[in-house]
């Protein structure tokens, strides 16, 4: 591959590890002629790349490695040499980086270009990140296992070309079809960073090539083989269909045939497809100890649910193209064949018959829907088995031949030529096919209609066979249509050994002498010349019978056939029959001797593969017993799914450490000793031992830290640093956050540091500031009855209180003070501050997750936002259940303090809830998710879900979401309704209904408790978790909880089960089945009648539709069904869950229920429809509990869109969307960028710099903000503007890094200036938010540049896109190294001297001499008073690169260790417990097995010290097994308490011992 200058390289993949544990990623890609240096950030595990030149990108490599270690390579700790990124993962604790190190050219060079690698050598790299969230032995365990996963020899790629679509593909390489990329998941971290080429598309399977052809132009064979992702899994975990359509082991196979010529010249090729799969229906299979052959079962519960979907994904994929091409030598038919070859045993007596049974059975089923009107399904029952021990081998292919031969030729295949020159396909008839991926193009001339399809029971030893019998018989036809003659005798008499090797120029076969063959020019069609005659015909003077072989015997062919190539196709086929297997069994495959009969050495073959077989046999055995579960578990990772179950605590998308690299402190530290790079050390992961020493008379330590981009803060994180005296660090701490200096807001005080070993990692989660009033009617403080302390909201989080969500946060202050003041030095160490931020590069640039955040911005859009951000596929079950972390949370929300600001029901990181109890599910520790993705748009932009979601989505009620007051007298309406016929006491179903309409109307926890107090009705005694008894209160949980796991796996099933498919959910019933208020049965036609009490404003349901129970056969309307999540908690469910597998990923060991019920409508879940009087009443409440969870849920993710689109408008404006010319061309806006810089670097752009302090803006005006815009970005005649009153405005401007600053460019307004609007311009530099401090740049009277540049005055003319915006220049005398830029615009007062300088009449009645006129975007001309006004601020110059390390302070703070180790020790308790009310303490996250201490704030006599725990029951299994059982009883289960959510205290014991302290351990 070239690189853009022309200079051949391979890719190149350096990964670093430093000795500070900083790990660096360089790539230099075949593609590019530049490197690019990811980072891998040491605490969360996230990516960062900035695409900034010097910083992470460089020309060559070697720059890239010496800036990473700063010119020495002693500080590389390790170095990994790799060809390829395969993936990476932030797994909590570690990050998993998955590279190739060895790589082989399977398929050197693909006709238009492209080489295929398979990989031969990987290396799972295991990063040790400093996350302080503890994880248990089981996600230890299971992170471990995925790292054992092998890759060698089974996965390939090409860097360059879209290979996971039938050859050729009109798709770029960067639009893979989803169902064949393995590694999708794992490679997204490079895509959000903006590298998507970076890490390679991996495919599972086999891609291999052979050359046939003596001498001269020969031939190419190669086959792929794509397994499906689908249905991923081991022998006897993944058989039949799954939730998401798919079979196991599905393979698509494609023979791939073109002539070899030379660079520059066109060739023709062909490619025919087929596929292999088990079974399509619900089946599974039982292995015994004591038998042979496992045990085949059918579900006896629609057994053929799904198989239509699979046949239309067959048909949609399959289908030829409808375009004006001609045929050849096919017949345009309009109907899609799809061909079943069914290879089972079907001889009484076979275990597999029953299965032969299904399949015609499942294939009449699929045609009497009607679902597939131009599919022609076809089945071929043939007994590969009993017919080669009938007949024997050769016979038995022969019978093949005979049923394959109409199909086969109906079907056809691809044929067409490759034209290096788009020039020449102008010319030509048929479909063309080109992409940027390649030069030149295809032009087809004929398209494979349909596919044929092979299977045995495990789509292994006889599917390969057979499939390879299949298309030999479609390669020798290949062969023959591209000019290479397979025939041994020939009518011009040449030997089969000459003609093999006499191909003519052409690429033909053999011709007589005197003939000579060409092709047409237009049609790209082969005619030949005979030069004796000196006539043409377009008919080949050997011109053979098409598809003659499939009429001859086995010995015919053989005997008529060169071998040579056919030896070398069946050579393919079984290492792609070892691959297969080894994926499927653990184990090569068995009776492959019978692909070796064209061999002369095939009698060898057979006699060796006999022992081979039985080898073989007991390998799988083993595999399948004791290795299949830990190898699902492995796919089932690496895949991305089911990671709420393997990896609960893992976040979905790991935060960004926002106060570093480019982050700094805006305000100086006083410290007793210097050290190099200032107090900005406290910020840099290399300085993590360092220790900060105050002043021993610092009462308080206040910093003021810049954060490198804007961001929603969420944690904050302190490393311990301190002597032998534990004192030295601060006791409490006040943070406060805001978009700039004048802004900060306080959001949490007082939070306390306890006293713990040096380095410790303490996490303090910040969850933005509450509103006072909010705080005075909500939470603890707000309750009227003080016995309610002890208050355990184990449902749900009746009292949320909803914190300020800010995505354009800045600054962060942080306020330390001591246990003791001025006694002892406060000693610091590092401080990191990790957030969330909204992806503004792509927002600027209108491209990938920006383009559609800006589309969701947009005014129609955001009023419905919460339904439709995820274009129509949101997920019912998103907050129920966090996608991939603390996985039976769904809800039942942990308080996370007493009273302040601190006490939010959630992490705003994620809008999701915390675990409400214990359930029998793998390990599931109870802490916070981390990530904001999942909460509004940032999950849009990070979720991987395709277009569209077929699942339920309680979208019925949730338009008022976005209402900013609520309804709160719908709501006192409708609780008077309840309470109007039993005075004010409400039932535990009511006060869930009660809530469930509260969240429909858009009303939060505060308003409605306003609302209540104002018809002094006590919010408590309606809250339901008030309501029940702790034993219901703990089933109930335990049945929403696992609600909510079966959900999530529903959910993920459904998005696979769309990839292909275009699948709409017309379902009437959804998960839930919950209805409005008021709603009643619809009365004589329902056979169930649920009595219920009615309101009197109760309607029946709008469905007429009737439904049939599948317990009591009776027919129910839709409001007397419970949901279809109500099947999935029934037992019966869970018999056949071992076939479904989608639920509980169960090994099929049962025959499941059988069952012939029926429901009127297929069913969404496993199981029909119930009704509510055979459902269980926990269960039904269970649904309510679910529901209710996910309506709070949607209403967090709605706060988070509300929040990230405001924080749009404060730097675009509100006409984002609205207009076609918001956002210029991307390469236009970059150079006049570029020709105004004149080789300079932009130093203040957003969103790397950002203002230090608030100037107000004019009514009309642009943000702010949007002087650092980005050049291109808006409006083309908008700018911001100072209101007409102010005279002066200074903006202070923030550089992204420390730099070198060479002046200053204001781009004018459209407007131009005037000379009564003409600012003079001051200018200072400093590194210090202090004014005093900063050194005076220069001064510049913008009116004396207007009469030396004239084009600076007055409105602006249109200009083309290569014209550079007008502007003004100031240059400094000097380069000044600064961080900060003031920059101060002053316009002279009116009347002054200075003002008064044009010639006008002052007694002239003609208008106001000092107002001026500028165009306005809306309205025309209108006159404005003279005001200050600008487009943008832009500084330039030079970053200052990084700086290297001052190796000699580790000895210098050696000293001032050394003197803090003398200070004594305080003696203290551990654990202290407070019998009598001393003090409360509010815990940060620290790792597992962390001492933590305690201070009383005075001395305090006693004889006995206890203490309290008060907060939230949390739940988590400390061990995840390696199989789960629904049925399972006696788990070990693990309850705990939360303070404040901030440090949890679990004891372990057997569900009868709870109650029983067994141990404590903090975590």
């Amino acid at each position: 591959m070239e690189s853009p200058d022309g200079v051949s390289r391979e890719t190149s993949v350096l990964v670093i590890v430093l000795e500070t544990s900083e790990v660096y990623i360089l790539v230099s890609l075949s593609t590019r002629s530049d490197t690019q240096v990811i980072n891998i950030d040491p605490t969360t595990g996230s990516l960062s790349y900035t695409g900034k030149l010097g910083h992470d990108l460089f020309n060559r490599e070697e720059e890239a490695l010496n800036y990473i270690t700063d010119g020495s390579r002693l500080l590389c700790k390790n170095i990994t040499h790799a060809r390829a990124l395969l993936g990476y993962a932030a797994l909590g604790s570690f990050g998993l980086l998955l590279v190739a190190t060895r790589l082989i050219r399977t398929i050197p060079l693909l006709p238009g270009g492209g080489c295929v690698y398979t990989v031969t050598e990987s290396k799972w790299i295991k990063i040790q990140l400093q996350n302080p969230q503890s994880q248990g032995k089981g996600e230890h365990k299971n992170i471990q296992e995925l790292a054992e996963l092998d890759i060698d020899g089974k996965h390939y790629f090409c860097e360059t070309r879209d290979i996971t679509r039938p050859f050729p593909s009109a798709m770029t390489s960067q639009n893979p079809d989803d169902e064949f990329v393995w590694n999708a998941w794992f490679s997204k971290p490079f895509r959000d960073i903006g590298l998507p080429k970076h890490c390679v598309i991996l495919l599972q399977g086999f891609a291999e090539c052979r050359n046939f052809g003596n001498a001269g132009p020969g031939g190419i064979v190669a086959l792929f083989a794509r397994r499906s992702r689908l249905h991923p899994g081991t022998r006897y975990l993944a058989r039949g269909l799954n939730a998401c359509s798919s079979t196991g082991n599905e393979v698509e196979c494609e023979q791939l045939v073109w002539s070899v010529q030379k660079s520059g010249e066109s060739f023709p090729f062909s490619s025919y497809v087929w596929r292999r799969g088990t079974i399509p229906i619900w089946w599974g299979a039982d292995l015994k100890f004591t038998s042979a052959e496992a045990e085949i079962y059918v579900s006896g519960q629609e057994p053929y649910r799904g198989s239509a979907l699979y046949y239309q994904r067959l048909s949609r994929r399959y289908k030829a193209q409808r375009s004006d091409l001609t045929a050849v030598r096919e017949k345009k038919t309009s109907l899609i064949p799809i061909i079943c070859v069914n290879l089972l045993r079907n001889h009484e007596g076979k275990s597999e018959t029953i299965l032969v049974d299904h399949f015609k059975e499942s294939i009449k089923y699929v045609k009497s829907t009607g679902k597939l009107p131009y599919t022609w399904i076809q089945l071929i029952n043939y007994d590969w088995h009993a017919t080669v021990k009938l007949k024997g081998e050769q016979q038995t292919i022969d019978g093949l031949w005979r049923l394959l031969k109409a199909p086969t030729v109906s079907i056809g295949f691809c044929e067409g030529n490759y034209y290096p020159s788009k020039q020449q396909l102008k010319e030509c008839r048929g479909l063309f096919v080109s992409s940027s991926d390649f030069d030149g193009g295809f032009c087809l001339n004929s398209l494979q209609n349909g596919v044929i399809r092979f299977n045995c029971a495990d789509s292994l030893d006889r599917t390969n066979a057979a499939s390879f019998f299949g298309s030999l018989q479609v390669f020798v036809e290949q062969c023959k249509r591209l000019g290479f003659f397979l025939d041994r005798d020939s009518l011009s008499g040449f030997t089969s050994v000459n003609r093999f090797g006499e191909y003519s120029k052409y690429g033909v076969g053999s011709l007589p002498p005197g003939w000579e063959e060409r092709r047409d020019a237009v049609t790209g069609k082969p005619f030949y010349i005979d030069h004796n005659t000196r006539t043409t015909t377009w008919e080949h003077p050997f011109q053979d019978k098409p598809w003659k072989r499939f009429d001859m015997s086995f010995d015919q062919f053989k005997s008529s056939t060169l071998l040579t190539p056919i030896n070398q196709l069946a050579d393919l086929f079984l290492l792609a029959g070892d691959i297969h297997a080894t994926l499927y069994t653990g184990s090569k495959a068995m009776h492959s001797q019978i692909l070796n009969i064209f061999n002369e050495d095939g009698g060898k073959f057979s006699t060796f593969s006999a022992a081979q077989n039985v080898k073989i046999t007991l390998q799988r055995r083993y595999q399948n017993v004791l290795v299949d579960s830990s190898r699902q578990k492995q796919l089932e990772m690496f895949l991305g799914i089911r990671l709420f179950k393997h990896l609960p605590s893992v976040p979905v998308h790991p935060l960004k450490v926002l106060s570093r690299p480019s982050g700094c402190f805006l305000k100086p530290i006083p410290s007793l000793k210097p050290i190099e790079s200032g107090s900005s050390s406290l910020l840099s992961f290399r300085k993590k031992d360092l220790i900060w020493v105050c002043p021993p008379a610092a009462d308080v330590v206040e910093l003021f830290i810049y954060l490198a981009e804007p961001c929603h803060v969420c944690q904050l994180l302190l490393t311990v640093s301190h002597g032998a005296d534990d004192s030295s660090y601060p006791a409490t701490v006040d943070v406060r956050t805001g978009c700039n200096l004048d802004g900060l807001k306080l959001v949490l005080e007082g939070a306390c540091i306890p006293q713990c070993s040096n380095g410790t990692n303490l996490l303090i989660s910040l969850n933005g500031r509450i509103d006072p009033e909010d705080l005075a009617v909500t939470g603890n403080s707000a309750r009227l009855h003080a016995q309610e302390n002890f208050y355990l909201p184990m449902l749900y989080d009746f009292e949320e209180l909803e914190g300020e969500l800010n995505f354009l946060t800045r600054i962060v202050a942080l306020t330390f003070y001591p246990s003791v003041p001025g006694r002892t030095p406060l000693t610091i160490g590092e401080i990191e501050v990790l957030g969330v931020s909204l992806p503004w590069r792509d927002i600027f640039s209108k491209r990938g997750l920006g383009a559609k955040f800006i589309k969701i911005a947009g005014p129609k859009e955001h009023s419905s936002l919460i339904i439709n951000q995820h274009e129509a596929f949101s997920n019912p079950f998103y907050d129920s259940l966090p996608k991939n972390n603390t996985a039976p949370l769904n809800g039942g929300l942990l308080k996370l303090s007493q009273q302040n600001i601190a006490s939010h029901a959630v992490d705003l990181l994620t809008g999701d809830p915390v675990l409400s109890h214990s359930i029998s599910l793998p390990e599931f520790s109870s802490t916070i998710e981390q990530t904001m993705p999942q909460s509004g748009s940032l999950d849009f932009f990070n979720s991987p879900t395709p277009d569209r979601h077929p699942s339920a989505e309680p979208t019925e009620s949730l338009g008022n979401f976005n209402n900013d007051h609520g309804d709160t007298k719908s709501y006192i309406n409708i609780f008077k309704s309840f309470t109007s016929n039993k005075g004010r006491v409400l039932d535990f179903l009511q006060a869930l209904k009660l809530e469930i309409a509260r969240l429909r109307l858009g009303i939060s926890a505060a308003e409605r408790d306003r609302a209540l107090l104002a018809i002094s009705i006590d919010p408590a005694m309606i809250d339901p978790n008030c309501l029940i008894d702790e034993l219901y209160m703990a089933k109930l949980c335990n049945h929403a909880d696992c609600l909510a796991i079966l959900g999530q796996t529903a959910f993920e099933d459904k998005i696979n089960a769309s990839i292909g498919l275009e699948i709409q959910d017309n379902d009437e019933l959804d998960f839930w089945n919950i209805g409005e208020v008021g709603d009643t049965c619809i009365g004589t036609k329902c056979e169930v009648r649920l009595e219920i009490q009615t309101f009197a404003n109760s309607s029946t349901v709008s469905s007429k539709n009737l439904f049939v129970c599948t317990e009591c056969e009776r027919k129910a309307c839709k409001f007397c069904c419970a949901g279809r999540g109500a099947s999935l908690l029934t037992s019966r469910t869970y018999k056949d869950m071992k076939i479904y597998g989608s639920s509980s990923d169960q090994s099929g060991s049962s025959h499941g229920w059988q069952s012939d019920g029926t429901s009127a409508q297929p069913s969404s879940a496993l199981g029909g429809v119930i009704c509510k009087s055979c459902c269980d009443e926990v269960i039904l409440a269970a649904l309510y509990v679910d529901y209710l969870r996910v309506l709070a849920g949607l209403r967090r993710r709605t706060r988070a869109d509300d929040a990230s689109v405001k924080a749009l408008s404060h730097v675009l404006g509100h006409d984002v969307s609205k207009t076609s010319n918001f956002w210029q061309d991307k390469e236009c806006s970059t150079r006049q960028l570029k020709k105004l810089l004149n080789g300079e670097e932009s130093l203040a752009e957003f969103p790397y710099a950002s203002l230090l302090y608030t100037v107000e803006a004019a009514v009309g005006s642009q943000p702010l903000i949007s002087l650092l815009a980005p050049l291109g970005v808006g409006e083309q005649y908008s700018y911001w503007r100072a209101p007409p009153a102010s005279s002066t405005v200074e903006f202070s401007v923030v550089l992204g890094s420390l730099s070198d600053v060479s002046g200053v460019i204001l781009v004018v307004s459209s407007c131009g200036y005037s000379t009564s609007d003409c600012p003079t311009v001051n200018i200072w530099a400093s590194n210090k938010i202090h004014k005093d401090e900063r050194s005076f740049m220069g001064k510049w009277d913008v009116h004396s540049l207007i009469a030396s540049s004239p084009y600076l005055h007055g409105p602006e003319k249109s200009r083309n896109d290569s014209d550079i915006p007008r502007h003004m220049k100031f240059l400094f005398r000097n380069p000044v190294r600064c961080r900060i830029i003031w920059i101060e615009l002053s316009l002279a007062k009116p009347g002054s001297s200075s003002y008064m300088k044009e010639d006008f009449d002052l007694l002239a009645f003609d208008g106001n001499p000092f107002a001026i006129t500028r165009p306005n975007d809306s309205v025309g001309e209108v006159a404005f008073d003279a005001c200050i006004h600008a487009k943008r601020l832009i500084v330039f110059g030079s970053s200052v690169k990084r700086e290297n390390q001052d190796t000699s302070q580790n000895s210098e703070l050696m000293k001032m260790k050394i003197s803090l180790e003398n200070s004594p020790q305080w003696g203290r308790f551990r654990e202290p417990r407070n019998y009598v009310s001393v003090g409360e303490y509010r815990l940060p996250e620290v790792k597992g097995g962390t001492p933590i201490y305690f201070d009383f704030p005075r001395p305090i006599q006693a004889s006995r010290i206890t203490f309290r725990l008060l907060g939230d029951v949390a739940a988590f299994r400390d061990d995840i097994p390696d199989q789960d059982d629904p049925n399972q009883k006696g788990l070990p289960l693990a309850s705990g308490l939360s303070l404040s959510n901030r440090i949890k205290l679990y004891y372990y014991a057997d569900p009868y011992e709870l109650g029983k302290l067994a141990s404590l351990s903090a975590v």
